[in-house]
């Protein structure tokens, strides 16, 4: 195996038996630009592929941890454990950044902090363990790494709803009533319209939310809400 990965590895727990593919996880498109006659392409079929299986990992991981939630609740929950930013802090964690592959341009910009650029390598080597290890060990490396603690902490406090339905559930149980929206000026053109939209508890306005959207601006506000909400407790 080859040396420069054995931190990662031995962090992971995991033995590749194809040294090349796990190369190949941290191979940026940009490093090919200058290197174009490196001997291993982009990791960006990993990555495709990758997406595909933590997908799957997740749903599964779901369905057998969670099965008192229906399955809008699932797609929620996934989109929000899967969305860029927690596979960032994820890849962060076994700090796969100082193994990438990147041009001076991206370098020299921080690419190896990039969200993006982690993001995707975390998904590359879910893929990489896959196609290596097999589905099981996929689902433990993605259970071990991407899920513990934070899936159940989504879950528990309900981070997966829209700040609307958040605040929603929030004023239900607290005062048996429902929010209520107000746009309080809309302007701009027709194809560029700008809404600000107040959200009260019966004839009190909590907070003030803008957006290109009424929906937007409804979400704003109740985002803002929220906080203010958190902030009393």
């Amino acid at each position: 195996m080859l040396n420069k990965f054995s931190p990662l590895l031995k962090k992971i727990n995991i033995e590749f038996k194809n040294d090349k593919l796990l190369e190949n996880v941290f191979v940026h498109r940009s490093y090919l630009n200058e290197h174009k006659k490196f001997y291993l392409p982009s990791n960006e079929k990993l990555e495709f592929l990758g997406d595909s299986v933590l997908s799957l990992i997740t749903t599964i991981y779901l369905y057998k941890n969670y099965p008192n939630l229906d399955e809008g609740n699932y797609t929620d929950i996934k989109a929000a454990i899967v969305r860029t930013e927690s596979l960032g802090e994820a890849a962060k964690k076994i700090k796969l950044g100082d193994y990438l592959y990147l041009s001076k341009g991206e370098h020299l910009q921080f690419g190896k902090d990039n969200i993006n650029i982690l993001a995707d390598s975390f998904e590359a080597l879910v893929g990489a363990v896959f196609i290596d290890q097999g589905f099981d060990t996929a689902f433990s490396f993605v259970s071990h790494f991407l899920f513990e603690a934070k899936l159940h902490y989504i879950v528990e406090n309900k981070l997966y709803l829209s700040p609307k339905s958040r605040f929603q559930e929030y004023i239900q149980a607290k005062y048996k009533i429902l929010p209520i929206y107000r746009v309080i000026e809309e302007s701009g053109p027709e194809h560029l319209k700008h809404f600000s939209v107040a959200v009260f508890i019966r004839e009190d306005k909590i907070a003030l939310g803008s957006g290109n959207s009424k929906k937007a601006a409804e979400e704003a506000a109740a985002k803002k809400a929220l906080e203010k909400m958190e902030n009393l407790l």
